[in-house]
């Protein structure tokens, strides 16, 4: 039976065009339209590949960037007196990224408020390749959707078993991948995401063990974070975190 994660609790399609702006540290003034679109179009052939059940949005968006750079290769129309008729045809686009971002930026700052104590963790959490000055706190910053499927992709790019459009999880229990989790979680405290996949036999048995985790991180049992910015994604109970 196939196994579907909601992405209602997760991040939609402005939250991907503002994580591909960060990663490929572009000016969100003078977005690169058609290298920002083949990105987009990856992740979501990603998503799909993994059976993600994606809102109707996420669609939405991949034609309004279709649109955007069909009109941006097309040379701009000119009115009776030869003046150009139409602006910047990303224009609305970046007005709505400003002011996601602007309302984004709020809301984080004050949850960041509510659970400071609670994102600030002591020496001990690292292993000892990941510690910092023993005068140092640990900043963990959560890590979103799209950091998680970046890093999954190359564990699969890795994979010997890796095989492009074959996904079968009719002998794989995600549910099963789930326990394992939290059993490890258990015993060890907290785990890198890599290790998740380490034991993995089969690419089928990547994509179950990621799709446990998702459906682990929506549940609010887990969370994943970084100790810096594009640093080693780790996974933590949140029973933990408090």
């Amino acid at each position: 039976m196939d196994y579907q994660v909601q992405l209602d609790s997760f991040e939609g399609p402005l939250d991907l065009l503002l994580h591909l702006i960060k990663k490929h540290e572009i000016d969100i003034m003078d977005i690169p339209v058609s290298m920002i679109t083949e990105q987009y179009l990856k992740y979501i052939e990603m998503m799909q590949l993994l059976n993600l059940d994606l809102a109707g949005e996420y669609i939405l968006m991949t034609a309004t960037l279709m649109h955007i750079k069909s009109k941006m290769l097309l040379p701009p129309a000119e009115d009776e007196e030869g003046e150009e008729e139409e602006g910047d045809p990303r224009e609305e686009l970046v007005r709505r990224l400003l002011e996601y971002k602007k309302y984004k930026e709020a809301s984080l700052d004050l949850t960041q408020m509510d659970i400071l104590d609670r994102e600030n963790f002591l020496r001990g959490v690292y292993d000892d390749e990941d510690e910092k000055s023993k005068d140092d706190e640990d900043v963990c910053h959560d890590v979103s959707l799209f950091d998680l499927l970046a890093a999954l992709n190359s564990i699969l790019r890795e994979a010997s078993a890796y095989k492009a459009h074959e996904v079968d999880l009719e002998k794989i229990s995600v549910k099963e991948k789930m326990e394992i989790i939290e059993s490890r979680l258990k015993i060890e405290g907290n785990i890198t995401f890599h290790s998740l996949f380490e034991s993995a036999a089969s690419r089928g048995d990547i994509v179950a063990t990621f799709l446990a985790l998702l459906e682990m991180i929506k549940m609010k049992s887990v969370k994943a974070f970084q100790g810096e910015t594009f640093g080693t994604i780790r996974i933590m109970s949140v029973e933990t975190v408090h």
